[in-house]
């Protein structure tokens, strides 16, 4: 034991309050409408940062599912075996309604403050298991599009339940319900307009015959899907089970070997004249699914902020009890420098997230929430889940040689960081689904934009950069300047978000990535000591 105590190594980050260690959740928590929701959270918080949450996240990602397409006699199985710890996630979560708890049991939206309630126990989840968040959002998103079709509301209701039910078997059997999205094929992906998996009508439905590359969580009780019907892209729900109590004729071709995610299987999948139901009008298939990709979307941005909290946390902790050179690195003047940094993206980040769920939460009765939430969503899921990858990069970086080991927390969320951006849309896609939206909504977004540019015009660079996006915006055939127009508009409205969440740091935030328009490394933007101190004492108080 004494050999130990010379160790200099910081303890596991385990039994941890992710709430209350946590003041710019706290902050932007209340500021968004949920502060009634503190002491839930805070439970919530103690209850996922325990140590036993953590070891079942080391589990669930160390022995990633099983497809089991054939049994022993050559029968078609089409089954996906998962690791007990998945199925520990799933029931936690779904448990705590993160999969429904934006939702009536009719399929409508929940009153305020419904949304950012969920999205900051999301935040604290992703922290520690983000792999299984995917079935829970899929879930969740789903249901925008079902309540378009009355006939789904048999299902909807089975859907909001926090019963999570594992079994294989038809959906009106269970009391639990998960959902999945299958849209993006191996000659289109994004383009989903390209689709060539055919719907043609039959008994009581449709049969579904095609190709789907990507369908992740293949175990859900049934999946929205898009396919070409004789008026066009129409939505479709596919069953695992066919009404007759028969396996619907999914065939999961094999499991995706993916770099990260782990915990949840992702699949290529061959439908063979699968029976679905249609979901919305012929032909208006992705009219029907845009409110579920934009929900997607929402949560991708969330869940990324989690993993960067996450890496934050490991990397603070870690620093306060390392030494080097005689000193603790947390008081290690180059290393402040760099956890300020990193402390400031979390912060602003979270701020903007929480603040584009106010939005959602409030967008049935007020259109000017509406219209904000339809051009942030795009803008927000750019800006954090492009800054995630580099963010775990440079976390992992401050714990040395100890953040490269797979023991460590760091390697799972380091392999995480980029899914987000990827999924529900990639980088360019999203600065282009600006562009469109703003050609065909142009005075209610770029009244949007005013607001937002009127807010920060007295900040550090914001009366600036409002005009490099309007600008930009302004020009027609501007795509070749999105991305820089998109990333500055992200940042305009997390600065307007830290300032309504009334955080001291936003002047800070506003001069080092408004006003210096270059992106220099971390620990290199500018901030002064005493924002260093204050900002490191925010991130993870004693």
């Amino acid at each position: 034991m004494a050999e130990q105590d010379g160790f200099n190594q910081s303890p596991p980050y385990v039994d941890v309050d992710l709430y209350a260690s946590d003041l710019p959740l706290k902050e932007a928590v209340a500021a968004n409408g949920a502060e009634d929701e503190a002491l839930l959270l805070a439970a919530f918080g103690r209850r996922w940062g325990a140590a036993d949450m953590i070891e079942q996240a080391r589990l669930a990602n160390e022995n990633p599912p099983k497809l089991h397409a054939y049994d022993a006699k050559g029968f078609r199985r089409d089954t996906v075996e998962y690791h007990p710890s998945y199925h520990h996630f799933m029931k936690e979560s779904i448990g705590a309604n993160l999969h429904a708890s934006s939702w009536t049991a009719e399929g409508a939206r929940e009153n305020a403050p419904a949304e950012v309630a969920r999205a900051a126990r999301c935040y604290m989840v992703a922290q520690v298991e983000n792999g299984h968040l995917n079935p829970v959002t899929m879930t969740r998103a789903a249901v925008a599009a079902l309540a378009r079709e009355p006939s789904a509301a048999g299902m909807i209701k089975k859907v909001v339940t926090r019963h999570y039910d594992p079994s294989f078997r038809p959906w009106e059997e269970k009391f639990g319900l998960t959902l999945g999205i299958a849209m993006t094929e191996r000659q289109g992906g994004t383009d989903v307009r390209t689709n060539v998996t055919r719907a043609e009508p039959a008994t009581d439905g449709y049969a579904i015959s095609g190709h789907k590359w990507f369908v992740s969580a293949p175990m859900s009780d049934a999946f929205l899907v898009l396919a070409q019907a004789e008026g066009g892209p129409t939505a479709f729900l596919v069953p695992r089970f066919r009404p007759d109590g028969t396996v619907n004729a999914l065939q999961l071709q094999r499991l995706k070997d993916k770099l990260g995610n782990r915990s949840n299987a992702s699949t290529e999948v061959e439908f063979d004249k699968a029976f679905a139901w249609r979901i919305g009008a012929e032909g208006e298939g992705i009219a029907t699914i845009m409110d579920s990709i934009q929900l997607t979307r929402v949560d991708c941005a969330v869940g990324s902020v989690g993993l960067m909290r996450g890496a934050l946390a490991q990397a603070l902790h870690h620093a306060r009890h390392r030494a080097v050179f005689n000193k603790k690195l947390l008081d290690q003047p180059l290393m402040r420098a760099v956890l300020a940094d990193l402390a400031l993206d979390v912060e602003s980040s979270l701020a903007l997230a929480l603040r584009l769920c106010r939005s959602i939460d409030l967008a049935a009765g007020n259109e000017r929430e509406k219209a904000r939430a339809r051009l942030l969503t795009p803008a927000t899921k750019y800006w954090i889940c492009k800054q995630a990858p580099a963010f775990v990069a440079e976390a992992m970086e401050c714990l040395g040689g100890n953040g490269f080991i797979e023991e460590s927390a760091m390697p799972r969320l380091y392999r995480e960081a980029p899914v987000n951006a990827i999924w529900e849309g990639a980088s360019n896609v999203l600065c282009l689904d600006v562009l469109r939206m703003l050609a065909r909504d142009r005075e209610a977004l770029f009244a949007v934009l005013a607001d937002i540019a009127k807010t920060t015009g007295d900040l550090p660079g914001g009366k600036v950069a409002a005009g490099f996006v309007e600008q930009s915006f302004n020009n027609r055939g501007g795509e070749f300047a999105a991305r820089a127009a998109v990333e500055r508009l992200a940042l305009l409205a997390a600065a307007e978000a830290m300032r309504s969440a009334s955080s001291p740091l936003t002047e800070a935030f506003a001069r080092t990535r408004l006003a210096n328009g270059t992106r220099a490394t971390y620990g290199a933007r500018g901030l002064t000591r005493e924002e260093t101190d204050q900002l490191i004492k925010r991130a993870l108080p004693e």
